[in-house]
């Protein structure tokens, strides 16, 4: 079938049975976007080798037709090229968070929910979102009141969709809105408060006139006006709820409350005109303030568990000082466009990312990326939204602001990983949907049960009611949620940024961990050591030509060449026909000639003659050097070699991986005597190098059919390929952008030790989860049968009903204490 033009983002220049080869047009000339573009392809397993030329835009792919119909690998490119197409910050959202790039214009949307009561009325609205075809992904987060939701629906749709069902759906794109969110958040708890005080204080005197007063009818009388009260007002969200869930067909916690309060309250009225009738009224409120107790304990505990990201949150000014010229002018930060000029002053909190252009002083970075120690800050240094200025005066212009700075990416990070599910939550979920119905036949039979015994009516509802209170799905609901929110809170205050509960989960169950070297073993600020110079030209003009070409490239090694020129006051030519091969080298033309850098392999490939510079280089390289080879217009020039310090802790963290059970491996594109250096002092012993991109996706893969977990723990372009295709990619320090967003863990601050503690958090995290369904299931399985058999009081029963949901997020709050 001739498929050549039917396609907007290619045209097909080959076709075989196994393979294809096209001309992609967005990719001309545009090496990152050919590297998101093998990224993507390579995760499919039917696609088994991608080879791009970014000069000319040629992809050509090796596949397995048998699995990947041409049909449909015609469809996945189109789509893929659609996104890849996009303009740059763009092309970023092609890759997702870990899901299809044939999902088109699919995009995520967080928001948060008002008016869910307990974790049930979370699952509802998930269950419900997932009904609509225009919804691909959708997750609820009870403890967070948030929500996260993938496909194509329409923001003002979706949040109709919400409304519909009775609860209120509310922004929060910005850090602004975040901080509303909080206060309205605020009032709530003490509106629950208010009502908890009513319901306590005009519920006491109802049992208490039962005890020391003659059962009269002005005493009924009193009893049903406080029952009353505290029913229809205190309790007055429980019935609107549980009516709402009613005309919708479906039922919840409120449900069961509900059910419970209305059959002891109304059952009592009789009462009123027959003195032998049997009085519930003290039930009716008990019950009510016993749970309104419940729910105030958990809204302050769930206040505990969102403390962390409330601090990271509030870590943003309300307000920044813009400069027009010599005018200071007190803006919203909302107001701040990119390119404005603000004054920082001593103490202030920096509300934007950007650029120092003048002043000097010491900034705090801990608040977003969880560093210890301040650093000093000057023209030219970078500086990021929510840090805190020191003692000096810095004029910074922004360069990110609103949703695009780096601590609002930190920010709705984490809400991804809250709002996500582990694979764990998948059969509680399975078992909370059919909980409430399955509760309310149990409390059905057991009230049919009794009276077939021949027991009083009275006997047999107050079981029934008993069955109805003690259940608790809210603890089954929260179990994984409530750890999931205090571990990923926690990891974020140290500078551990989770990107999703999958990675989570999967963290704590790591066999291997492969490393690369430069930036991840070592700091990453290489600095020029030796400069071997077996050319006619002069030191100078071969530093000069070097940093020219390399001008362009964000490599560690290209920054430190470029640093070295200025640092000997040489001029930066202009440069043309840049192109960067990632672990390998780059070529560019400067002037009249073509300049080519990189490692020894890639210039071998290019038939370059590097004899004159071996003995060298073999003596360098043996010193853990990092060797970088420069030849000019064909024929060998110089030789550069670097050092760069290893990171503090790195040999500690080894060990430490090895004591748990983790193998360790160094994968790295440099030399294999400079990679064995490195790793004989940090303790690794297996050390692959010379290691392109592709082979490092291959050895992880490898790995994989071994049925083995594998993290990949990188900072570099060249490593998001391998980030990507590991079971959980780890990024670390300053990394490059599509390293960070093909990451599922980012450590922010650049600390190595981090690595296992990341795994030890994921480990405790687990085992809380664990812990607080074990403690859900049993209390369940043993409290219904309990009430079934009548040995529960109905004011027992809704107490200890309170009280489960709260044991839980108070296990999870242990996690704050590691």
């Amino acid at each position: 079938m001739d498929h050549s033009n039917q396609f907007k983002q290619f045209n097909i220049a080959h076709q075989h049975k196994n393979r294809l080869r096209i001309i992609a047009h967005c990719l001309i000339k545009d090496g990152e976007r050919a590297l998101i573009l093998r990224i993507l392809l390579l995760k499919r397993e039917a696609i088994k080798d991608v080879k791009i030329v970014p000069d000319i835009g040629s992809v050509t792919i090796r596949y397995d037709a048998a699995q990947l119909p041409t049909a449909n690998l015609l469809m996945l490119l189109e789509a893929i090229l659609t996104n890849v197409g996009l303009k740059p910050k763009q092309v970023i959202d092609a890759l997702g968070i870990k899901k299809t790039a044939l999902q088109g214009s699919a995009k995520t949307i967080n928001f948060a929910i008002q008016g869910m009561s307990c974790s049930s009325c979370a699952l509802y609205i998930e269950m419900m979102l997932k009904r609509d075809p225009k919804v691909s992904h959708a997750a609820v987060n009870f403890i967070t009141e948030t929500a996260s939701v993938t496909g194509t629906l329409p923001k003002k749709e979706l949040f109709a969709l919400i409304n519909a069902n009775g609860y209120q759906a509310v922004s929060m794109d910005t850090l602004s809105e975040r901080k509303e969110m909080f206060k309205l958040e605020n009032r709530h708890r003490q509106e629950a408060k208010k009502q908890l005080i009513i319901a306590g204080a005009l519920g006491l005197p109802i049992p208490l006139l039962s005890i020391f007063a003659k059962r009269s009818l002005p005493v009924i009388l009193i009893q049903a006006t406080l029952s009353s009260i505290v029913v229809f007002w205190s309790g007055r969200d429980f019935f609107k709820n549980a009516a709402r869930h009613a005309k919708l067909r479906s039922a919840d916690m409120d449900t069961l409350i509900a059910l419970g309060v209305g059959a002891a309250y109304t059952y009592s009225l009789p009462s009123l005109f027959r003195r032998s009738s049997h009085v519930y009224f003290e039930a009716a409120s008990g019950i009510i303030a016993f749970v309104l107790l419940g729910r105030f304990l958990e809204e302050v505990a769930k206040g505990e568990v969102l403390r962390d990201i409330r601090k990271l949150v509030n870590q943003q000014p309300q307000e920044a000082t813009l400069l027009k010229g010599t005018i200071e002018i007190r803006i919203p930060v909302e107001d701040i466009v990119v390119g404005d000029i603000l004054l920082i002053r001593p103490g202030e909190k920096i509300p934007a990312d950007g650029e120092v252009i003048k002043g000097l002083s010491m900034v705090n970075e801990a608040p977003v990326t969880g560093a210890g120690a301040p650093c000093i800050k000057e023209a030219g240094h970078q500086v990021l939204d929510g840090s805190m200025n020191g003692s000096g005066v810095l004029h910074v212009r922004a360069t990110a602001t609103g949703t695009n700075t780096v601590l609002s990416g930190l920010v709705h990070m984490v809400d991804q990983a809250q709002t996500s599910k582990l694979p764990i939550q998948k059969t509680v979920d399975k078992i909370s949907a059919v909980f409430v119905p399955a509760v309310i036949v149990l409390a059905g039979v057991t009230f049919g049960g009794w009276l077939f015994k021949g027991e009083k009516l009275a006997h047999a509802l107050a079981n029934a009611i008993s069955v109805l209170l003690i259940s608790c799905p809210c603890a089954l609901g929260l179990a994984t949620p409530a750890a999931t929110m205090v571990g990923t809170g926690q990891a974020a205050r140290k500078g551990i940024y989770i990107r999703n509960g999958v990675a989570l989960e999967t963290a704590a169950n790591l066999q291997i961990i492969i490393f690369d070297k430069t930036g991840t073993i070592t700091e990453g600020k290489p600095e020029i050591s030796d400069l071997l110079n077996v050319s006619a030209w002069d030191d100078d003009t071969l530093i000069q030509l070097a940093a020219s070409a390399e001008f362009n490239s964000e490599h560690f090694l290209a920054k430190a060449i470029v640093e070295y020129a200025h640092g000997k006051d040489l001029a930066i030519l202009e440069s043309s026909h840049f192109h960067s091969i990632p672990d390998r080298g780059v070529r560019a033309t400067v002037g009249e000639h073509e300049i080519l850098l990189g490692n020894e392999p890639w210039l071998n490939e290019k038939n370059i003659d590097l004899g004159a510079l071996a003995a060298t280089a073999k003596r360098l390289s043996s010193l853990g050097r990092t060797l970088v080879f420069l030849a000019i217009d064909n024929q060998p020039c110089a030789l550069f070699a670097f050092i760069d310090p290893i990171r503090p802790h790195a040999r500690e963290v080894i060990k430490h991986l090895h004591d748990m059970g983790i193998q360790t491996l160094m994968v790295t594109g440099d030399t294999e005597q400079a990679a064995n250096q490195i790793a004989g002092q940090v303790g690794i012993t297996t050390v692959i190098a010379d290691a392109s991109p592709a082979r490092k996706l291959k050895i992880i893969r490898d790995f994989q059919n071994q049925g083995k977990r594998v993290a990949m723990v990188g900072d570099g372009i060249n490593d998001a390929p391998a980030l990507a295709a590991a079971d959980v990619g780890m990024s670390i320090g300053k990394a490059t952008g599509i390293a960070i967003e093909t990451s599922d863990l980012i450590l922010i601050n650049g600390d190595i030790a981090q690595v296992a503690e990341s795994i030890e958090l994921s480990r405790r995290t687990l085992a809380v989860i664990k812990q607080n369904l074990f403690w859900a299931f049993s209390y369940n399985a043993l409290a219904i049968p309990v009430a079934m058999a009548g040995r529960l009081n109905p004011l027992i029963a809704s107490g200890a009903m309170a009280l489960s949901s709260v044991s839980v997020i108070a296990n999870s709050l242990r996690l704050k204490d590691k």
